[in-house]
């Protein structure tokens, strides 16, 4: 396992500044940073410094003793390193009160929900299927809404730890994991990483105007429709998921013009597109039944189904296009299709 013993005089710093609790219970994750951001040998003072500068429910949730969270903390040099990336104007602004929302992702893009050690890091890894490099990921939802890969690479006798762990595009370092909490467990990363900022709105109209474009009908189809459908997908804040047609799906269409020309019949369509909520392609077996099928409310009221199969995964009529799926957003995430599904009604 990669539970170094060597979390050395990293670890012992953070022992020794540790506070002493009166109830006698061990630190929680935010009195381990502020311990070790004032410590003789500071690490952790640009994170503790955005926490204090980010939503306030962030440090109080790394300070809740009865919560149960595993951060991936990183270090010092890896908040001055993305400092140097963006232009110390451009990371002072992150951390302005106008910067807030975009700071609360990327914190929370840090943190995810339950005791994670490194042993079942490791085990979850050794269990995953190599692709054709030898790579092997999970995915890992965080606090963000966002899922992250944490990734290594497989040796004949099992996971190559000498080639390192990564989280996002970040490195695990090894001989600093298992930071044990009252209320969680914290890794050490040498780069911040940070989550995709775009809500789907901005995607969508990314692409539309790219070099070779894709979802110019479904960019036009949404300007047509009722103002609500676009509000929802510019939602910073909402968490939805989106099955977006490929234009070559909507010139299927028969009668297409008229359908557009029709506000309140083209908003049901594209609301029949738009899950309420986020679910990644990897969470979508757990939603089946036995018969590998399940029914997702859309956001216009009626129900699609959803069908797992050695052949694929499908919607209604269209296939999810298996190349194109979890397109990461701010505020859900896309699945390419093939077909326009339409409500029954």
């Amino acid at each position: 396992m990669f539970r170094i013993v060597s979390t050395v005089v990293f670890a012992l710093s953070l022992l020794l500044a540790m506070p002493v609790l009166g109830d006698g219970h061990e630190a929680t994750i935010a009195d381990i940073v502020v311990a070790s951001a004032e410590a003789d040998m500071p690490e952790f003072s640009t994170l503790l410094a955005a926490v204090s500068a980010a939503d306030v429910s962030i440090l109080e949730a790394l300070a809740d003793a009865d919560a149960e969270l595993t951060v991936f903390a990183p270090t010092d040099a890896a908040f001055s390193a993305l400092a140097e990336a963006l232009g110390e104007e451009a990371f002072g602004e992150i951390l302005s009160e106008e910067g807030t929302p975009r700071l609360n992702e990327i914190l929370l893009y840090h943190v995810v929900g339950g005791v994670v050690g490194s042993a079942d890091v490791v085990a979850a890894l050794s269990g995953a299927e190599a692709d054709d490099m030898g790579q092997v990921s999970i995915p890992v939802v965080t606090l963000s809404g966002q899922a992250l890969a944490i990734a290594g690479a497989m040796a004949e006798d099992g996971l190559d730890l000498s080639a390192g762990i990564t989280v996002a595009e970040a490195n695990l370092v090894l001989d600093m994991v298992d930071i044990e909490a009252s209320n969680g467990v914290i890794h050490v990363i040498d780069a911040v990483i940070v989550p995709e900022l775009r809500t789907i709105a901005d995607i969508v109209a990314e692409l539309a105007g790219a070099d070779e474009p894709e979802f110019t009908t479904l960019l036009t189809a949404v300007g047509a429709a009722d103002p609500a459908v676009l509000a929802l997908l510019a939602d910073p804040a909402a968490a939805v998921t989106v099955f977006a047609p490929l234009d070559a799906a909507f010139a299927a269409v028969e009668g297409l013009g008229d359908i557009v020309a029709d506000q309140a019949l083209l908003t049901a369509v594209l609301q029949y597109h738009v899950f309420p909520g986020t679910v990644y392609s990897f969470q979508l077996g757990s939603l089946v039944d036995d018969m590998g099928q399940a029914a997702l409310a859309m956001a216009n009221g009626s129900e699609a189904t959803i069908a797992v199969s050695d052949m694929g995964v499908m919607i209604d009529d269209a296939n999810i296009v298996l190349e194109l799926v979890d397109i990461e957003a701010s505020n859900g995430v896309i699945h390419v299709i093939d077909a326009v599904i339409v409500p029954s009604a």
